[in-house]
């Protein structure tokens, strides 16, 4: 059963990671996509190394959740994008 909960922990995983890279297009397009797409690279080379990766649930819901804030975040100025209206700024 360990095996199979490994591969259940790794597609759930490697969903995530796929969501997100799946928005690269669109984060392009953001004035803070610059800095967003050089941590793409590092998702891209995790993704291809997810199932030598030794899972644990707690990891896969941290990420779940992170990748669900992620999400949220994007869902205002990706808004903005597809209306074709200037993206909002963000104050640091």
């Amino acid at each position: 059963m360990r095996e199979g909960n490994s591969l259940h922990l790794m597609i759930r995983i490697t969903n995530c990671l796929q969501t997100i890279l799946e928005l690269e297009p669109q984060i392009e397009k953001l004035e803070l996509g610059k800095d967003l797409l050089k941590e793409f690279e590092q998702l891209k080379s995790f993704l291809s190394k997810v199932n030598h990766i030794d899972l644990q649930e707690d990891d896969v819901v941290r990420i779940e959740h992170a990748t669900a804030s992620f999400l949220d975040e994007l869902k205002g100025p990706l808004a903005v994008l597809e209306r074709g209206g200037a993206e909002p700024r963000f104050l640091q």
